[in-house]
């Protein structure tokens, strides 16, 4: 499995490090790729050096691509033409698409919804409210449509992230691991 995870400038560092550690622990290839420059600076000033550029990237090689949130990450993500394109091609082609705290109103945006359950940050809920089934939970999952709310659901969004991606067993595996709280249903 193949995953990449955009950055962009304010993108909330909790969830971007625990997306792609927890992802990488599971032996999921993760590419992180930036929207501009090498490093990327987090919504509470973290400075992350990226794999590589977003427009080196070829969407349709990756099984999964997954946004995380932040101020003014999310916001960042949802004006870049190339993530709204990527996130349609991905969608059409029946990858994983997920968003965890502001991000999933880029998923809004994208036009990829399509009545489908979905969650957000409770701040964002009226951004997404007219093309999605809000559902008020820490994760949501409806097919391959994976939404989670803030940092504080980051470790249970990437631990049901593993599970969909390579199996309950290895989700299990790295839960043990990292001495996770994660009831998996």
């Amino acid at each position: 499995m193949k995953a990449i995870v955009p950055m962009a400038e304010g993108f909330e560092e909790t969830e971007f490090v625990t997306i792609v550690d927890i992802l990488r622990r599971a032996e999921v290839e993760v590419i992180t790729a930036s929207l501009i420059g090498e490093i990327v600076t987090g919504a509470h000033n973290i400075k992350i050096l990226a794999d590589t550029a977003l427009q080196s990237i070829d969407p349709m090689i990756f099984d999964a691509i997954i946004l995380p949130g932040g101020f003014p990450g999310f916001k960042n993500l949802g004006e870049d033409e190339r993530i709204l394109r990527m996130l349609r091609e991905m969608n059409k082609a029946g990858k994983y698409i997920a968003a965890i705290c502001g991000a999933p109103s880029v998923l809004a945006k994208a036009g990829i919804f399509e009545g489908r359950m979905s969650t957000v940050h409770p701040a964002g809920k009226d951004e997404i409210m007219a093309c999605t089934r809000y559902v008020d939970e820490r994760v949501v999952v409806d097919d391959k449509l994976i939404t989670s709310q803030a940092p504080g659901t980051a470790m249970e969004f990437s631990l049901k992230l593993v599970e969909l991606l390579v199996g309950r067993e290895k989700m299990k595996l790295v839960k043990e691991q990292v001495l996770a709280i994660y009831q998996s249903n």
